[in-house]
């Protein structure tokens, strides 16, 4: 025999039915079947609603019983052929006459008992089981309808029957001899030991599957619902997450115990104790693998899934007195369990000055009350605190047999929250280490699960969020390379970049599957007026795991918001120099909190566009080196004019086409002003662990003041074109003597100056091309022959590279 459980979703149109009763009928070719249904979806809930109203003395409740008949009916009337109609229809209206009179004596009473609500609530699984009994001998005469009053016993503890299995299973017995080919049972339904209905609870008709499993001794119990089996997260919170095709029993109990709906705790337990496999199966792709719930099987992850419960408060007593008295956990556990409160969570510090239960928030006015009472005098003596309160939160658990056989896994788990800015509030773990449970705030619980959901199943791809400040020449340069790059990092890295937030200086989008590039481009993606405090607010509300902001501006409005963002343990990936060269205190605060809040604040850029530099000098410095002298081109900008001019043509008009080709500022002044370069030396003098200002910098400058003075593009190289005799003077005095113009940047000893020098032919500044910058380190290992990093210094593509370079490492570090 094998037993067959379908849900109210299963069972909640006339096209479930029919999938039912073909599945049924399918299981019946080889084997004898007893097929346990529970109420048709979404009427134990109506009935739940009668029940309230009645009580309240309300008279709605009776047009939510015609909302039942109307179903019921709806569902006989295409079912079933019209000629047998009448019998059931009649049938039907029968209960529903009886479960009238039951609510009216609760409306006028004004009362609801324990024992008069079970009655009420059997009622769904009535209906349901009568019309599918009769469809099935549509198609076998012989199906046979048990009575489940008949067979499973209980306590009188009405609302939660606690089963007698010694009676129950001689109940049991005794029905075995008369079972046919097919067997129909409602679920949820029982009987106490003098015969009055009872239920067992929500889940009941699950549990009520499992019983009749263990007491015949089924082959397999198939818990038929709307989902392909269990899922290794809450499709709802992640939506990657995917069926788990293999369980252990103690998985399945943990993670039904901890929000997995798809199977109830009770239903397990029979199962475990007699050794019957369950199969989880989707009754509208039966042919969908599912899941299999066993006792052992070889397997070697570690984690198997993770679930989650909403609505949670901590309570939190502490007190002086509780240390070393050993009936304090008793009392407040007795206190709860006798007003019914069910406690979720316990974890108590070995100092014994607190104990932290967690439980759900609709118990929290009950609870408090109970444990004030119980320790009023320890409360007056002030041995114990009034009872601490904390809401608004969630528990996760984190499900695998193997975790006890793998290390790591907590230092995996709590690393990926604190990457991601999530606040553990409790922690809890068995000695089975099968499962390990935390509460976080119910804000970050997408997040967190999310995050972990990426870090422990390692062929998830993982999303890596993206908020985008500046689409100029290299920010649309970066949003290209990263559309064209995205499926190579998903079949390689299982990487995924998405632009969820993109501003510029007059709007911002914002779409959490990623905001297209075309999209934005063409004026698509609707927008709001870019305003910096309502991006961050966006992007804080968000709340998305491994988030990155990417300010490519060159405003210190932007800069100025980093600290804030870091906080928020997001990371800051920019080429803008302000931040990195505003007052080294600021400099400062702005590593300490990237530490502090496990963010990273990455300007590779800032220095020398893509090439890496700033990551070269950080290498040197991590393995114990040290700087003695830097000598640097640092502006691809300047040297691209140097190399370019040759008084052939205006100084002016190079300036021009360098701006044009996209290798200056968005201000051109900014490069020619040599500021620019004092920035990118400062940084790395900063980067060796050298504290200094941007004031400190000597800077000689090569352009007549008067050019510097005007405002706008036009002016200002109208200006630079009336000073063409200033820059014909450099070129003919370094032509002269055939050396080559460069602007050159210099730190040693505490020192940083930047100016223009005359290079010969046997220096390596000498034959850089084009827009090339050179750096030259010389160390305590590279004292005489300097390391060297040479290449292009300026230009969107090779400055969008180095930005690419640095959202793959934040992404890398957050894996």
């Amino acid at each position: 025999m094998i037993v067959l459980k379908f849900g109210g979703t299963s069972v909640g149109s006339v096209q479930s039915i029919k999938k039912v009763v073909e599945i049924t009928l399918d299981r019946a070719k080889s084997t004898q079947v007893t097929a346990v249904v529970s109420a048709v979806g979404g009427v134990t809930n109506k009935l739940e609603l009668a029940i309230r109203q009645a009580s309240e003395e309300n008279i709605t409740y009776e047009k939510i019983l015609q909302e039942i008949e109307q179903k019921h009916f709806a569902i006989v009337k295409e079912l079933i052929p019209v000629k047998k109609q009448s019998a059931i229809l009649g049938q039907i209206r029968l209960k529903l006459n009886r479960l009238e009179d039951v609510l009216k004596g609760i409306y006028l009473l004004k009362e609801v008992t324990p024992k008069s609500r079970d009655y009420v609530l059997s009622f769904g699984e009535k209906l349901s089981s009568l019309i599918v009994h009769h469809y099935l001998k549509e198609f076998d005469d012989q199906v046979k309808l048990l009575n489940p009053l008949n067979i499973i016993k209980c306590n009188d503890e009405y609302g939660n029957g606690v089963v007698d299995m010694e009676l129950s299973a001689s109940k049991a017995a005794e029905v075995r001899d008369s079972l046919t080919g097919i067997n129909l049972c409602p679920g949820f339904i029982a009987s106490t030991g003098d015969g009055k209905l009872i239920t067992l609870g929500r889940g009941g008709s699950d549990y009520s599957a499992a019983l009749l499993a263990k007491f015949w001794s089924a082959e397999k119990l198939e818990i038929w619902t709307d989902v392909n089996g269990l899922m290794t997260a809450d499709p709802r919170l992640v939506l990657n997450a995917r069926v788990i095709p293999h369980l252990s029993y103690e998985e399945a109990l943990e993670l039904s115990h901890f929000g997995a709906k798809v199977i109830y705790p009770p239903s397990i337990q029979p199962a475990l104790e007699s050794n019957i496999p369950i199969d989880v199966k989707n009754t509208f792709r039966p042919d969908a693998p599912g899941t299999s719930i066993t006792r052992l099987w070889e397997d070697a992850d570690a984690i198997r899934g993770m679930s989650s419960i909403s609505n949670i408060s901590l309570l939190n007593l502490t007190g002086s007195g509780m240390v070393g008295i050993p009936n304090f956990s008793f009392r407040l556990f007795q206190a709860l369990s006798e007003v019914k409160v069910n406690v979720i969570l316990i974890t108590q510090a070995s100092s014994e000055h607190s104990i932290c239960v967690g439980i759900s928030t609709n118990d929290i006015t009950t609870a408090v009350n109970a444990i004030n009472k119980t320790f009023e005098l320890e409360i007056k003596l002030h041995r114990v605190n009034h009872v601490e309160v904390e809401d608004g939160l969630a528990i996760v658990a984190l499900v695998g047999s193997n975790m006890r056989n793998q290390v790591g896994i907590s230092g995996q788990l709590f690393s990926t929250l604190a990457r991601n800015g999530v606040n553990v509030k409790a922690i809890a773990q068995g000695s089975s280490e099968r499962n390990i449970s935390f509460v976080v705030d119910e804000a970050d619980l997408k997040k967190s699960v999310n995050a972990i959901h990426e870090s422990f199943f390692v062929d998830e791809v993982k999303k890596i969020n993206l908020f985008v400040v500046g689409v100029g020449n290299v920010g649309k340069a970066l949003l290209e390379q990263i559309e064209k790059q995205n499926q190579y990092l998903i079949n390689r890295h299982h990487l995924s970049l998405r632009t969820v937030g993109i501003a510029n200086s007059k709007r911002m989008c914002f779409d959490e599957e990623g905001v297209s590039l075309q999209s934005w481009l063409d004026g698509s993606a609707e927008g709001d007026f870019f305003s910096p405090s309502e991006f961050l607010n966006r992007m804080f509300s968000l709340n998305l795991r491994n988030s990155i902001f990417l300010d490519i501006t060159a405003a210190s409005g932007i800069a100025d918001l980093y600290p804030e963002i870091l906080k928020k343990s997001i990371s800051v990936v920019t080429p803008n120099k302000i931040a990195a060269t505003s007052s080294f205190q600021h400099y400062q605060t702005l590593k300490h909190l990237a530490r502090k809040y496990k963010s990273q604040f990455l300007f590779e850029t800032n220095v020398c566009a893509g090439l890496p530099v700033i990551s070269t000098l950080d290498d040197l410095m991590k393995s114990g080196d040290r700087i003695h002298r830097i000598e640097a081109v640092l502006s691809g900008t300047l040297n691209f004019l140097f190399n370019n001019y040759d008084a052939s043509s205006k100084f002016s008009t190079i300036v021009n086409q360098a701006w044009e080709e996209g290798y200056t500022e968005p201000d051109p002044k900014l490069d020619l002003s040599g500021v620019d370069v004092m920035r990118k030396i400062l940084i790395l003098a900063r980067e060796s662990g050298y504290e200094l200002e941007l004031e400190d910098v000597v800077a000689e400058e090569f352009v007549p003041a008067k050019c510097m003075k005007v405002t706008g593009l036009d002016n200002f190289l109208d200006a630079l074109s009336k000073e063409e005799k200033h820059f014909k003077i450099l070129y003919d005095t370094a032509k002269k003597d055939s050396k080559r113009i460069r602007y050159v940047a210099k730190f040693e000893n505490g020192r940083a100056q930047t100016g223009l020098e005359y290079i010969s032919d046997d220096h390596p500044f000498y034959h850089l091309d084009g827009k090339d910058n050179i750096v030259l380190f010389y160390t305590d290992r590279y004292r005489e022959q300097p390391l060297v990093v040479k290449g292009a210094g300026a230009g969107a593509d090779v400055t969008a590279s180095g930005i690419f370079a640095d959202i793959m490492k934040v992404a890398h570090t957050k894996s």
